[in-house]
C-alpha cells in the first residue's frame, strides 16, 4: 500500500468522529496483533479541554533538547495527516506513513479474516496505530502522545505511560464526555496510572476534585499547579511571555513562551513540571534543556500569525474557555486597534457562547465554513448569533479563503484580522496561503 492509497483508505473510513467508539477492546487487539509496537518506548499522556497540544509540543520540544528522539502523536491535523505523527519535530515522510500504515492495514486485515475483529477500526483507531508502529520502527527514545478525545477510552490509552498531565476541563464534547465538569473529568482521569505521577493544572474545584480522588485511588502521586507551582517575575512583549518557574526547591529562571498568550503560560508550566517529573524519576533532563525546549517550541494554529498590516491571526479555539483566552490576548495586545473578525464552527459546538465573547472585539464580521459535513454554513451561524451582532457590519461569505482576503483588503492597516473559531478553518486558510489563493 502507497502513501495514496493509505490516504484513500483513511478517507474511506468516514469522519474523525464517525464510528467512534466507547471501548479499547479493539485497539488492544490490533496493538497485539502488531507485537504491541506501544511498548517498545516510554511514554508521557496529555489530556485536557484546552490547552493539550501545545503542551504536547513543548514537552516533545523539551526532551529532543535534552537530547532524546522523541515522537510527537497529537491530533487533529491543519492540512496533512503527516501533521499528526513527528520525530523530533518533523513530520512523518509518505513513504514511512505508508510503510506503518500498510503494517497496520495487514494486520487489521488478518484479524477480520480470523473473526477477532468484527468491524475495520476507526479513523483514529488506524492512525494512532500507525503512530505507535513509526514510532517502534524509527526507535525513539520516548514518546509524547496527545489524546484525541477524552482519555479513558481513547486509542492512546492503550499505552502505558510513565506520567500524565491533564492540563484542564471544561465543558466540550459533551454529547460524548459528560454535560458537566465532574463527568467530563472523570474521563480525562482515566489516563492515571497506579503509582505514576499526575500533572494537572484543573482550576475548577469540581473537576479538581474528581482528579484528586482518582489519584488518592491509584495511588498516583498529584501535582496540582494552580497551588503547587509559583510564578516569578512574569512579563511579556509581542503576546510572548517569559517568566521564572518555582516548583517546590526546583526552580527554572529565564522560561520565554514561543508561543503567544496568556494561556501558553499554563501550558509552559505544566511541560516544564513533567520534565521535572521525569527528570526526578530518572531522565537526564537539565534545566537548560527546559528552558530551550518552551523557548523553540513551534504549534500552528495558536495564534500564528499569517500576514503583516493588517496583522493577522489565526486561531483554533473552538469552545468558549479557549474563546475567553484569546479575547483576552486581543484586549491585553491591541486595545486600541480595530478587529476584523472571520468565523467559522463546526455546527454541534457552542456557537452562542463564543460569538458572545468573540463578536464584542469586532467592528466586521465574516462569516464563512469549512468543508467537514459538521460545519455551520454562514446563515446558521447568523441565526445562532444574530443577537450578538449589534451594529457591527456582517458579511456572508461561504470560502474560508475568500472570507479572510475580503477581511484584510477592507480592514485598516493598522488593524487586526482575526481568524478563529475552528482548526478545520485554521487548515483551510493555510492550504490556501500555501496555494498562494489568497493574493
Amino acid at each position: 500500500m502507497n502513501y495514496t492509497d493509505s490516504l484513500q483508505y483513511l478517507t474511506d473510513l468516514g469522519h474523525e468522529l464517525r464510528g467512534v467508539k466507547f471501548d479499547l477492546a479493539n485497539m488492544r487487539l490490533i496493538l497485539d496483533g502488531l507485537d504491541h509496537p506501544e511498548r517498545a518506548w516510554p511514554s508521557v499522556i496529555v489530556a485536557g479541554t484546552n490547552g493539550k497540544g501545545s503542551t504536547c509540543a513543548m514537552l516533545a520540544s523539551i526532551l529532543s533538547s535534552a537530547g532524546y528522539r522523541t515522537g510527537l502523536y497529537s491530533s487533529p491535523h491543519l492540512v496533512r495527516v503527516n501533521e499528526r505523527i513527528r520525530v523530533d519535530g518533523s513530520d512523518i515522510t509518505g513513504d514511512d506513513f505508508a510503510l506503518a500504515f500498510s503494517d497496520v492495514e495487514r494486520s487489521v486485515s488478518r484479524l477480520l479474516i480470523e473473526g477477532k475483529l468484527r468491524q475495520r477500526p476507526s479513523f483514529f483507531e488506524f492512525l494512532t496505530a500507525t503512530a505507535f508502529v513509526h514510532f517502534a520502527r524509527t526507535r525513539v527514545d520516548f514518546a509524547v502522545l496527545e489524546v484525541g478525545m477524552g482519555g479513558r477510552l481513547d486509542a492512546t490509552n492503550c499505552a502505558e505511560p510513565e506520567l500524565a498531565v491533564i492540563t484542564n476541563v471544561e465543558l466540550d464534547h459533551m454529547e460524548y464526555l459528560g454535560d458537566t465538569r465532574a463527568a467530563i473529568a472523570m474521563e480525562k482521569a482515566g489516563v492515571i496510572r497506579g503509582g505514576k505521577p499526575v500533572i494537572s493544572g484543573c482550576r475548577h474545584p469540581e473537576a479538581a476534585a474528581v482528579v484528586r480522588k482518582r489519584c488518592a485511588e491509584l495511588g498516583a502521586e498529584l501535582v496540582e499547579l494552580p497551588t503547587f507551582a509559583r510564578l516569578i517575575d512574569l512579563g511579556h512583549d509581542d503576546g510572548r511571555y517569559s517568566f521564572g518557574l518555582a516548583l517546590n526547591g526546583t526552580q527554572f529562571a529565564a522560561l520565554r513562551t514561543s508561543l503567544r498568550g496568556r494561556f501558553q503560560v499554563d501550558n509552559a508550566s505544566a511541560a516544564a513540571a513533567a520534565a521535572w517529573k521525569l527528570s526526578a524519576r530518572g531522565w537526564n533532563i537539565p534545566p537548560s534543556a527546559v528552558v530551550e525546549g518552551i523557548a523553540r517550541a513551534n504549534w500552528p494554529g495558536r495564534l500564528e500569525i499569517c500576514g503583516q498590516r493588517p496583522l493577522t491571526f489565526l486561531d483554533g479555539a473552538h469552545n468558549p474557555a479557549a474563546a475567553a483566552a484569546v479575547a483576552e490576548f486581543v484586549r491585553s495586545e491591541f486595545r486600541a486597534r480595530p478587529v476584523t473578525l472571520v468565523y467559522a464552527s463546526m455546527r454541534d459546538k457552542a456557537i452562542e457562547e463564543v460569538a458572545g465573547l468573540l463578536f464584542p472585539l469586532a467592528s466586521e464580521i465574516y462569516l464563512t465554513r469549512t468543508a467537514q459535513p459538521r460545519a455551520a454554513n454562514p446563515e446558521e451561524l447568523l441565526a445562532r448569533s444574530g443577537s450578538l451582532v449589534g451594529s457591527v457590519p456582517v458579511r456572508l461569505v461561504p470560502d474560508p479563503a475568500q472570507a479572510l482576503a475580503q477581511a484584510r483588503a477592507t480592514a485598516r492597516p493598522d488593524g487586526i484580522v482575526l481568524a478563529v473559531g475552528s482548526l478545520f478553518l485554521v487548515g483551510a486558510i493555510k492550504e490556501a496561503l500555501s496555494e498562494n489563493r489568497l493574493g
